[in-house]
């Protein structure tokens, strides 16, 4: 049986791949199931410092949730559709968006709905110039349902999330990068070269201190002020004084000294 998510680890990173090509990597409930598994064994192997994820083939990142079996939930009622089907995706994608380690998107194809959800729940992200996007869910009936009414709106704005939400209509990697949906825009055979290649610039500095950048922006974006800069005041705290954070004063002040600080 084929693995409906291939993990490959390089140079301390674990590759993600969503491995259905013939469903436009559609995520069914195997596949969500088995990223949160793989998640957890890479948070506790010390050897992988980040994570990039990406689609099988040529054609998609990843089509969106498997159609066919969320019907069938949803045609056994309500409260087994939120069982099965909403609350696994959006556990599912708030592991992405929480998890302790860098999660860059290697975006290489369609990435809609659940994939257009999980592009906005990793931290960075990576697309493909013949990428594209859209929030089709309006177009069969349902809302979306992975956190694609909460992130998308957080990420772009109100007004620009809903004309995607509202409309279904699918947007180019130009415009999902001019909305902040994405970093960066690159050729087709560039775009996991591109994704290392950023995870690699990252993993020059402290796990520790990526670590806790990472909890304090994800926690802190959508609290007030006050209550955010609180955890910026933890996450400072949690490092200050810790080797990493030495070592690398150290480092700093001693290229200072010397005139080598670039």
């Amino acid at each position: 049986m084929t693995d409906c998510v291939i993990r490959k680890d390089r140079h301390g990173i674990a590759l993600l791949t969503l491995n259905r090509p013939e469903k436009l990597n559609a995520l069914n409930y195997e596949t969500n199931d088995r990223l949160l598994e793989l998640l957890n064994e890479i948070e506790d192997d010390p050897e992988i410092r980040a994570v990039i994820v990406t689609g099988a083939g040529d054609r998609a990142f990843s089509a969106g949730a498997d159609i066919h079996e969320f019907s069938d939930s949803i045609r056994a009622g309500t409260n087994v559709a939120i069982k099965d089907f909403v609350r696994r995706g959006q556990a599912m994608t708030s592991r992405f968006e929480n998890f302790p380690k860098p999660v860059i998107a290697a975006v290489n194809g369609l990435a809609f709905g659940g994939g257009c959800e999980i592009t906005e729940s990793v931290h960075l992200a990576v697309a493909s110039e013949d990428a594209l996007f859209a929030k089709p869910e309006i177009s069969i009936g349902i809302t979306p349902t992975f956190g694609g009414t909460q992130r998308l709106s957080r990420l772009a704005g109100r007004k620009r999330a809903l004309e995607f939400l509202l409309t279904g209509d699918p947007f180019t990697a130009e415009r999902a990068c001019e909305i902040g949906l994405i970093n960066r825009v690159v050729p087709p055979e560039a775009v996991l070269e591109s994704a290392f290649e950023m995870a690699e610039h990252i993993l020059r500095h402290s796990s520790t201190v990526i670590s806790a950048i990472l909890h304090a922006v994800t926690r802190g974006i959508n609290l007030p002020i006050a209550e955010a800069l609180e955890i910026e005041v933890q996450q400072f705290a949690r490092i200050a004084g810790s080797n990493d954070t030495c070592k690398e004063l150290d480092a700093w002040i001693t290229c200072r000294s010397t005139g080598t600080l670039s």
